[in-house]
């Protein structure tokens, strides 16, 4: 038991490196890709990949289940990332890492919404002010004059508060007893049939010549298979293991993996504005999750 615990754990922190650095991929992607351009081919790619690794039909037990798994198709999929790719042309990559940083936060709050599983305590409030305070701190990306562009910060808080949405629902599927691979590849395909209709809207065209760039070709491939069918499969196999709650906690390397690659690989500047913001939404996130390690017992119980 304790085997599968040190496993979970291991593929939780890789899962979080790579999509740490999913941000810089994108916003690199986004000079010759629409946001809604990345989003359909990376999970295209993703789709195809694990029908290809695992292409059994999965035989839904109940019509309610399906709902479910058609409910995360078009939270964990369509509308998060369709969020976070628009915000990443307003807003740092640096931003957008810290920022997703918050689905710890959320995901306790619309879990005690929905799920009544515990109480909020004092704590968990007094480090989501902090968070919170470091997060306006994050939106000066100027030091010199202050200026401030809202419109990407709160488009990926939104993308986050919908990233919570789709943990909660996770969770229950999880108890549904279905295969990894075939819950997340009907995900993809559910967010992928909501998607459509998208494309009509945000001008979306083919253009596969821009794929012979091997930046382009690189970073797609990394989005598709490794960021997409590999990550999602082995984030709901963590969730499985550990539990969401305490999964999530892996998420809190996600800004400083994003932040440090940002200034290696888009020479972004980080302010001395931003670098404390960053400090202080990952303090409050830690001050507010002491809450996890008085009642984890009994979630893992009821979850299971």
């Amino acid at each position: 038991m304790q085997t599968k615990q040190s496993t979970g754990h291991l593929i939780a922190f890789i899962t979080i490196i790579i999509w740490g650095t999913t941000f810089i991929s994108t916003k690199i992607l986004l000079v010759d890709f629409t946001p809604i351009e990345i989003l359909f081919f990376r999970f295209i790619m993703g789709f195809v990949a694990l029908l290809i690794v695992f292409p059994h039909r999965m035989k839904v037990k109940n019509k309610k289940h399906e709902l479910y798994i058609i409910a995360a198709g078009i939270t964990g999929i369509t509308l998060y990332y369709l969020l976070e790719n628009i915000a990443l042309t307003y807003t740092m990559a640096s931003n957008v890492g810290v920022i997703s940083s918050l689905a710890p936060f959320f995901t306790a709050i619309v879990a005690y919404l929905f799920l009544k599983e515990e109480p909020l305590r004092v704590n968990f409030f007094i480090g989501f002010l902090i968070a919170m305070i470091g997060l306006g701190l994050i939106s000066f990306n100027g030091a010199t004059n202050f200026q401030i562009n809202p419109i990407g910060d709160l488009l990926a808080i939104t993308a986050t508060l919908v990233w919570a949405i789709y943990s909660v629902i996770t969770r229950k599927i999880s108890s549904f007893g279905y295969n990894t691979l075939q819950v997340t590849r009907r995900m993809f395909f559910y967010g992928l049939i909501f998607m459509l209709p998208t494309l009509f809207f945000f001008d979306f065209k083919f253009g596969f010549e821009r794929f012979s760039d091997p930046v382009n070709l690189f970073n797609i491939i990394f989005l598709g298979l490794g960021a997409s069918a590999l990550c999602f499969v082995t984030w709901n196999f963590s969730v499985k293991i550990l539990g969401p709650i305490k999964t999530s906690i892996y998420i809190y390397l996600i800004p400083v993996v994003t932040v440090v690659t940002s200034v290696i690989v888009l020479d972004e500047k980080i302010t001395l504005m931003s670098a404390l913001g960053t400090i202080l939404a990952i303090a409050g996130l830690f001050i507010s999750e002491g809450r996890i390690f008085i009642k984890k017992k009994n979630i893992d119980r009821k979850i299971a």
